[in-house]
């Protein structure tokens, strides 16, 4: 059975209380839940992690290697600056989709730009929860034999 590794990073363990706003006031265990039954529904295994320390995520993507038919990633603010996960993705060459809750586009300047799309599959913006779901969904397309 295939299997998809999905990282939060910095401040999505926040989520249900951080600026319930633009994000909802759904938890991380809800977001899990939710892509958890996408993937029994796909006959797909997922994992989970997060954490607020770049160099962390670093090390999750360089062990998915081997161990996993590709990445879902929300990156957070990484997504703006951080060369280190961009890397780490261009060393391991796994498929992977980057997902953002809210539409980055419609925010600030800075939110605009993400250095780690460039090594994505692609990017789902703007779709809430929904949007992991939907990527889970391309990558067993993409990746299926």
């Amino acid at each position: 059975m295939k299997k998809y590794l999905i990282i939060n990073g910095v401040n999505l363990n926040m989520l249900g209380v951080r600026e319930p706003g633009i994000y909802g006031n759904k938890s991380l265990k809800a977001l899990e839940d939710e892509v958890s039954k996408k993937a029994d529904e796909l006959g797909v295994e997922v994992a989970f992690y997060q954490s607020n320390i770049e160099g962390e995520i670093v090390n999750a993507i360089h062990d998915a290697l081997g161990k996993y038919s590709g990445i879902i990633i929300n990156p957070g603010a990484f997504t703006h600056y951080s060369y280190a996960i961009r890397d780490a993705f261009s060393s391991v060459r796994l498929p992977a989709i980057e997902v953002h809750i809210s539409n980055v586009h419609k925010r600030e300047e800075f939110r605009h730009n993400s250095v780690i799309a460039a090594e994505c599959t692609g990017q789902i913006c703007g779709l809430g929860f929904l949007g992991y779901s939907l990527a889970l969904e391309a990558l067993v397309n993409e990746t299926k034999d």
